[in-house]
């Protein structure tokens, strides 16, 4: 598993009021198929379910077709994530360590890559159900048809203007919580592949684990 990072979201999906799931979800996929690149500002919110202590962490995210990704989290600690074309990079600048992964790790199974890109399979992968009106957004509650140890349950709340999802809870196995807030979400602006690029300077330790 990904340090810290890669805990993180699994799906997206919506329910408008007056239509069916299968209508919106053929909405919201449409709609997702239409965004070439992502930003966005970013909290998360982690808690573990044994201790009830949250950790929240501030960020912005950045996504670019095919499944490229840049999560830079700039409190409490200063971490930067990229997923390229080939491998992964998890760079901690104050530990001066840089983890690698194979990319594939990530987009064989529901990661916050397939549920920032609209890659999830929405009709045939959750069970879903309405949970009303929350902060002015559409709430429902996901059950997949699959579990994962990282996602047997999640929420999401999706505005009805733009049809975006805004917000993300995920619990795992064990009933620990992510939470994914995303706010000022700017799609199709363009964003240089270069933002994609990681070569971690000379005195940081790497852990590979492409290898294994």
């Amino acid at each position: 598993m990904l340090k810290k990072s890669l805990f993180f979201i699994s799906v997206f999906l919506i329910f408008a009021v007056n239509a069916s799931a299968a209508d919106v979800a053929d909405k919201v996929q449409s709609k997702y198929e239409t965004v070439s690149s992502l930003e966005a500002e970013v909290e998360q919110i982690q808690t573990t379910a044994a201790s009830g202590q949250e950790e929240e962490r501030i960020g912005r995210i950045y996504y670019k077709e095919p499944e490229l990704v840049r999560w830079v989290t700039e409190s409490p600690e200063k971490e930067v994530l990229i997923v390229g074309p080939e491998v992964v990079w998890d760079y901690f600048p104050e530990e001066s360590t840089a983890y690698k992964y194979p990319v594939q790790e990530i987009l064989s199974s529901k990661t916050m890559i397939r549920f920032i890109s609209g890659k999830a399979n929405l009709k045939e992968d959750f069970k879903i159900e309405r949970q009303g009106r929350e902060d002015g957004l559409l709430k429902l509650k996901l059950v997949p048809e699959k579990p994962e140890l990282n996602l047997v349950l999640a929420y999401i709340w999706v505005s009805d203007k733009d049809w975006l999802v805004k917000r993300v809870l995920v619990v795992d196995y064990w009933g620990n919580g992510n939470e994914l807030r995303l706010s000022g979400i700017e799609i199709n602006h363009g964003l240089d592949d270069g933002l994609f690029d990681f070569s971690p300077p000379e005195d940081v330790l790497i852990q590979d684990n492409t290898q294994q």
